[in-house]
């Protein structure tokens, strides 16, 4: 048996294990394997399938490291910073046997990519957001440097009721072991930024400042043990990881807070915008059928079809502004400079502000708009979508909120939005010229 066919059969054999820890798989909403979305066979368009082609043309390479093998250099090349590294040690990878509090996978992303690696693994996992198919799954082989795309194995736990029906990611919180397994009897959580903080990041380490606020993060309970037994108060604001794991098998030695709260934002928010890209395609290659069978032409879209392009954009708007985030009891801080860079990316109104720049205070983002707007897969949302978003996104911050779900959102935070979003968003600054909601 090959290689890639036994890590194949290990995720499946493995995701069966861990199927306590999914919940009930909902009817999917959009079959996507099918037109118009052809998941499995259509062109990918992504940081990772270009990296694919040009590995396999030989007009790029990676370099080899004798002690992370091809990491350092996959990330350069994918432009994912090492301060944005974060450690799980919950065996809830296909790596699982690797995996343990000692010994944790490393997690590195930027804005549409996300790398694992594992000390002694033979793959590196690697996730890229697609702007038109969702997410897609890839390992990198860590003797060869090929590039492999993966797809049913994967979508076993990555397109269910937690991922919006959609081929997604996943941040889980459990409860581990010592070994790092977890206890199934004692449950586990999705994390998304409405999740309290006392349920964030069971089987993560954390390292960062929080105050009086406590996670699950950094501790374990014993195999016998319950949901009573961790013990929350000795993983609090750990700063130094050196005395749990041997550092130097890793780019960097933190698990950063800042970088924890920001994943489990982007990861909400990236599948929130592929289920509005699937409903919006599906809507839209309906009403194309409709059309033929009936011959019908012209250019207006059918009211059954605006009706579910708003319904389902109605959810991205709500993402995209930060509804329902759990608010901070106490100031936050990180142990990297992850912070730093990722507001330092900017765009800038002409006033130097920036969607990236982060509050820690109170919440995430000073300004509760998510960077997402500018991203590849925001952008590549088929026009009638988009427009709808931007538009809903205009009538927000244009007036007082109209219904409690934007309540959060202050004259100032509206005020702030819509001047930010007009400097830097030229598709925005149409929509508020626009006559048109």
């Amino acid at each position: 048996m090959s290689r890639h066919s036994s890590i194949v059969l290990a995720v499946s054999l493995i995701l069966c294990g861990f199927s306590a820890l999914l919940p009930p798989r909902a009817p999917a909403q959009i079959a996507y394997e099918d037109e118009p979305i052809s998941y499995m066979n259509g062109s990918l368009q992504n940081p990772v399938a270009d990296l694919q082609q040009k590995l396999a043309s030989g007009s790029t390479h990676l370099e080899r490291d004798p002690r992370v093998g091809y990491l350092a250099s996959l990330l350069r090349t994918l432009g994912v910073e090492v301060e944005s590294q974060m450690l799980v040690f919950s065996k809830t990878s296909f790596q699982l046997r690797l995996i343990s509090p000692s010994s944790p996978r490393a997690v590195y992303f930027n804005d549409d990519t996300y790398v694992g690696y594992v000390p002694g693994g033979e793959v590196l996992e690697i996730s890229v957001a697609d702007p038109q198919r969702g997410a897609v799954f890839f390992s990198l082989d860590q003797s060869s440097g090929k590039i492999t795309r993966h797809t049913h194995e994967c979508l076993q736990c990555h397109a269910s009721s937690v991922t919006q029906n959609v081929p997604g990611h996943v941040v889980r919180s459990v409860f581990p072991d010592r070994e790092g397994h977890p206890v199934l009897r004692a449950g586990s959580f999705v994390t998304t930024p409405e999740s309290p903080f006392s349920e964030r990041w069971g089987g993560w380490y954390v390292t960062g400042t929080h105050g009086q606020q406590r996670h699950m993060g950094n501790v374990t309970i014993d195999r016998g043990g319950d949901e009573s037994s961790l013990d929350r108060n000795a993983g609090a604001n750990l700063t130094d990881l050196s005395k749990r794991l041997e550092l130097k098998n890793y780019l960097a030695a933190h698990s950063d807070l800042v970088a924890l709260m920001v994943l489990e934002h982007q990861t909400h928010v990236h599948n929130l915008i592929t289920a509005a890209n699937y409903q919006a395609q599906r809507a839209l290659y309906d009403e194309d059928v409709m059309n033929k069978m009936l011959g019908r032409t012209g250019p207006e879209h059918s009211p059954s079809t605006l009706r579910r392009i708003a319904n389902s954009a109605e959810k991205l708007v709500e993402g995209l502004l930060l509804c329902r985030e759990t608010a901070l009891e106490s100031p936050v801080r990180g142990t990297s400079g992850f912070a730093a860079n990722f507001a330092g990316r900017g765009p800038r109104d002409t006033r130097g502000r920036s969607l990236r720049e982060l509050d820690l205070q109170r919440r995430l983002f000073r300004y509760p708009c998510s960077y997402l707007v500018y991203s590849q897969s925001f952008l590549g949302l088929p026009p009638v979508m988009k427009e709808r978003v931007l538009g809903r996104i205009k009538d927000i911050v244009n007036s007082p909120p109209a219904t409690d779900a934007f309540a959060h959102l202050s004259a100032d935070d509206r005020a702030a939005i819509r001047e930010i979003l007009t400097d830097t968003h030229p598709e925005f600054a149409t929509a508020v010229a626009s006559p048109k909601g």
